[in-house]
């Protein structure tokens, strides 16, 4: 049975949701994320970061199949996310797993440079 915390954007074409199970995290970004979404990615990611560690969750998982393009302002959101998790002590980690096309370049790059960074709490399944 999904939490009743629940967390959704949907702006210009883009849009972002996520719920919690148990003690694991999805979310589901689409569309196309570009400066005029960063401020409300910036949100969001933050609120699911909180979210984590108020519920000690284990697991992230974020689907970026129907993510169209993203550009490298929002990207970054992801990449502060990334390390900010890397910096809190080990007990209060937990593991980010991207859900991504293998056809889509970008997402094939950019995940997987970002998750050589972070093999320790990220990864991309494809």
């Amino acid at each position: 049975m999904a939490d009743p915390w629940h967390e959704a954007v949907c702006e210009n074409d883009f849009s972002a949701e996520a719920s919690v199970r148990g003690r694991l995290m999805e979310v589901a970004l689409g569309g196309t994320a570009d400066h005029t979404v960063k401020g409300h990615l910036d949100r969001f990611v933050r609120s699911l970061h909180a979210e984590a560690q108020r519920k000690a969750l284990t697991g992230v998982n974020v689907d970026v199949r129907r993510l169209e393009f993203m550009d490298s302002t929002c990207f970054k959101s992801f990449a502060w996310w990334i390390s900010t998790v890397q910096d809190l002590p080990a007990e209060n980690r937990y593991r980010i797993v991207f859900l991504s096309s293998p056809t889509v370049y970008w997402q094939r790059c950019s995940l997987n440079a970002l998750a050589g960074l972070a093999s320790d709490i990220m990864s991309v399944q494809a």
